[in-house]
């Protein structure tokens, strides 16, 4: 699937529910389910592979955990993240990040902040490549936030959003992130825009939502922020699950006769 589902929904008012995912296992999951698109986020680096930040995730680990989605993925539309600073070294060498990703079998990749690379965001625009912004609190940005924090609270943060928002459309992409912003900054910035936002920590007015598959699972145990629900708590039954098996192997009750071959 392309990513034209985005303005449908935005001109039909239809809300529009992504995902997270960094695996082949969970992404044929999501095939079977009705969410619209996958995002393999460079949160993958702290999710998949514990890091403290999302600094970590390069060409490399984004590309093969996109692949592995994408075999999973079936139609689903596929959004993959550009790495810390890829998109920040000029147009060819952004443009060559953006090949891998799409190479990988991305229908589009996402990009952080607009200022300092606008002609990035259009080169990629008119050279065929989907490009979903993200704004508010830009994870690859966090030290100088110093630290993870919600952005725009005050009048210049705000108009600042919203005056990048609307540079960002202007440049062609097609839909972009607000994260961690004030609900009332995230509806005034939806109502500006022709194109969709999804919203993380952004209020129910974004014309989307996006969560960290992890997260509404319950699978992160020692992480919870406010702005995500655990809609299943995966993690204990995880939990669970694995010490009965402890428990069955150290018992002898595993494996069973019907279990073990003759």
């Amino acid at each position: 699937m392309n990513v034209s589902i985005f303005l449908t929904s935005k001109i039909e008012g239809r809300k529009l529910s992504l995902v997270t995912c960094y695996d082949y296992t969970f992404a044929r999951l999501l095939s079977k389910s009705s969410v619209d698109a996958i995002l393999v986020g460079d949160s993958a680096a702290m999710v998949m592979h514990g890091h403290p930040s999302t600094l970590q995730a390069t060409l490399e680990i984004m590309r093969l955990h996109t692949e592995a989605v994408v075999r999973g993925a079936g139609k689903k539309c596929v959004i993959a993240d550009m790495p810390f600073l890829t998109f920040r070294k000029g147009v060819p060498a952004a443009l060559e990040v953006a090949q891998a990703l799409m190479s990988a079998g991305a229908a589009a990749v996402k990009l952080e902040g607009v200022r300092g690379h606008e002609d990035v965001v259009q080169r990629l625009v008119e050279s065929g490549i989907p490009v979903m912004g993200h704004l508010g609190l830009e994870p690859q940005s966090m030290r100088r936030y110093g630290g993870y924090h919600v952005q725009g609270r005050d009048e210049d943060q705000a108009r600042k959003i919203l005056d990048h928002a609307r540079v960002l459309e202007e440049l062609g992409a097609f839909a972009v992130v607000l994260e961690c912003i004030p609900s009332s900054l995230a509806a005034k910035i939806s109502v500006a825009l022709k194109i969709p936002t999804i919203g993380i920590g952004a209020g129910v007015a974004c014309d989307g939502q996006i969560l960290v598959l992890q997260d509404l699972l319950g699978l992160n145990t020692d992480f919870h922020p406010r702005f995500a629900r655990t809609f299943a708590d995966i993690g204990q039954c995880v939990l669970a699950a694995i010490e009965s098996y402890d428990r069955a192997v150290k018992t002898e009750q595993f494996p069973a006769r019907e279990e073990s071959f003759t």
